[in-house]
């Protein structure tokens, strides 16, 4: 995303912080002080931007949006926190090898060009031990799943609406099944995988 529409996006996603918020305190009961933790396509940036007020973590995210990217810079240096948001692609991070202690990616591996190439790089990027967490839509979530999943938004009437329709046009088509994630995982060669549904997505906990 870029332009309007990405500002677009910010804008709504912006409406469940509270979301973003309790998600960063969840991993930061999964890692140690000091830990160093990649976001890959952290979009506005509110996840690393919520975990970096939580401790001494050393947060970076990574996006090909140039739009996120600047969006997210802003968002850092408004909440007063250090986080380091870079532009690229996950497919080829500009990363070294074995750098970061844990990683994730949230509402994005569905619309990356080259899946089982983004997972090896993540692998790649990790620390040996290193666990990482995927959490996304799935395929086969119901029609009405995904009208309450937005409903509680707490969303306008106009962009509840376009969230649904883009749910239901758009996002599902790129979703995978457990079986599809399942293939691409077995490419990636993680050391341990695990895959749980979770309302209408999945949340894939990975270890290298």
């Amino acid at each position: 995303m870029e332009g309007m529409v990405a500002k677009w996006y910010a804008a709504n996603t912006g409406k469940t912080r509270d979301e973003f918020e309790k998600l960063a305190q969840r991993v930061a009961g999964l890692i140690a002080p000091g830990s160093t933790v990649l976001e890959v396509a952290p979009g506005p940036g509110y996840f690393s931007i919520a975990l970096a007020k939580l401790g001494d973590y050393a947060v970076t995210g990574l996006d090909i949006s140039h739009t996120f990217v600047k969006i997210a810079r802003r968002g850092a240096v408004e909440a007063g926190v250090r986080v380091e948001f870079e532009q690229g692609s996950a497919s080829q991070m500009p990363f070294a090898g074995d750098r970061f202690d844990f990683l994730i990616c949230r509402a994005a591996f569905k619309n990356f060009g080259e899946p089982v190439r983004a997972l090896q790089e993540m692998r790649r990027v990790l620390k040996p031990g290193g666990r990482g967490l995927i959490i996304d839509l799935r395929k086969d979530a119901s029609r009405e799943d995904i009208d309450r999943a937005v409903n509680a938004m707490g969303l306008s009437a106009v962009n509840r609406m376009v969230t649904k329709q883009i749910f239901r046009h758009f996002l599902l088509r790129t979703a995978y099944t457990r079986e599809q994630f399942q293939i691409m995982l077995d490419q990636a060669n993680f050391a341990k995988v695990e895959i749980q549904e979770v309302d209408i997505g999945f949340e894939i906990r990975l270890t290298k």
